[in-house]
């Protein structure tokens, strides 16, 4: 795949996210006439958010749940910029970088995530660790194995949050921390688990659902608090809103996140969360030539949940769009769809499918969900590779 030579317009897309490197492919395999595409991204390795428990299970490889930057825009004819974003001028139509100087833009797109939020939990920015961002986190996971496996590293492992993220890296940790105390000599039995929450598990899906992790945590010995709040995290110990405290010398908490601090400096409208709030384009409500998609972005009018299947299927309407505006032409609306498959891991090569009223479980269902993460994986991690059409939508579930 040959680099495009510069153009009359350019696209520069802020962050590496799921949305934007489907752009990344689109783009790559079939250039616009006139159209410059750059992607200004702080980090190189882009983490998938749907294969994060497998990893942390011992499952996947970290670098089978990344995406490579710098080689996806080598083979995509990309212009690269290594930098953080930490403002938008514009008037000038500049995006401002730490310590660089700034980027011009005709089209502009932001997909860079969300950051940990922990201010609603008193004390838990100093004792817990936050899972979002997940290349941060990953990090701090692979600390905390070296942790657990001293003599006196945390045996009591706490989540706060009960949707699938924190239900899944419950799980995981349990998993993971026991297989490797069984590999250091040491007693698995001496560790402990438990995931706190406000309602109910898994609430955005059917009762079926909850009920059938209600078992597989009785199953793991994971002991779960249902609809007790957390209000304070203190060092060794989680304190409940009824005025209890549980013991926990590790705690994770899942349940906070933010938009990135300078979206509120740019004059760009944002939701009551402080999110960009884009159109059914993916357009910003104030600004035409400012696009944005992932967990950044909210949709006026038809809200969704932080979920990485929205991001990733926002990529091939992102794409599609970004080409209308460059060439003038009239942009389609994208509705994403209100309900969609969640193949929920078990820690394990196990999975717990839900769509609606529908539910299904087995190994089958974990090889399905592996099948999908890695069919898409497989399309920005080879891109040399790439061939077909540009905007299939790849294969997350």
């Amino acid at each position: 795949m040959r680099p495009q030579a510069p153009g009359h317009t350019d696209i520069v897309l802020i962050g590496g996210g799921h949305a934007h490197v489907h752009v990344l492919r689109s783009f790559g395999m079939r250039p616009e006439p006139g159209v410059r595409v750059t992607l200004i991204t702080r980090d190189l390795q882009t983490p998938y958010s749907g294969m994060l428990p497998g990893v942390v299970a011992g499952l996947y490889s970290v670098e089978q749940a990344h995406i490579d930057l710098v080689r996806l825009a080598a083979a995509t004819g990309t212009r690269l910029i290594h930098a953080e974003a930490v403002g938008l001028d514009r008037n000038a139509k500049r995006i401002l970088l730490a310590g660089q100087a700034p980027v011009g833009y005709d089209l502009t797109s932001i997909d860079v995530g969300i950051t940990p939020a922990l201010d609603s939990i008193r004390g838990a920015a100093t004792h817990a660790i936050a899972v979002k961002p997940i290349g941060s986190f990953l990090d701090k996971f692979n600390r905390l194995l070296v942790d657990c496996r001293h003599p006196s590293g945390p045996r009591r492992i706490a989540v706060i949050g009960g949707g699938a993220g924190g239900v899944e890296l419950i799980l995981s940790l349990c998993t993971r921390i026991r297989q490797e105390a069984g590999k250091a000599k040491q007693n698995p039995g001496d560790f402990s688990f438990l995931l706190v929450t406000d309602g109910e598990i898994l609430r955005t899906h059917n009762a079926c659902v909850r009920r059938t992790f209600r078992r597989v945590f009785e199953s793991r010995g994971v002991a779960l608090h249902e609809n007790r709040p957390a209000v304070a995290v203190h060092e060794g110990a989680i304190e409940l809103a009824d005025g209890t405290s549980l013991d926990a010398d590790l705690i994770l908490v899942t349940t906070s996140a933010a938009p990135p601090a300078w979206f509120a400096q740019t004059g760009l409208a944002l939701d009551a969360g402080g999110f960009l709030a884009v159109r059914a384009t993916l357009q910003s409500e104030n600004d035409a030539d400012v696009f944005a998609a992932g967990d950044c972005a909210a949709i006026t009018g038809n809200p969704r949940e932080k979920a990485g299947v929205f991001a990733v299927r926002a990529g091939p309407p992102l794409s599609d769009n970004l080409r209308r505006r460059a060439a003038g032409r009239s942009l389609k609306d994208w509705r994403p769809q209100r309900r969609h498959l969640a193949l929920i891991s078990t820690g394990e090569r196990y999975a717990i499918a839900s769509r609606g009223w529908f539910k299904a479980e087995g190994r089958w269902v974990w090889i399905l969900k592996d099948w999908i993460d890695r069919r898409w994986m497989r399309m920005y991690q080879e891109p040399e590779r790439m061939s077909g059409a540009a905007d299939d939508g790849g294969g997350r579930h």
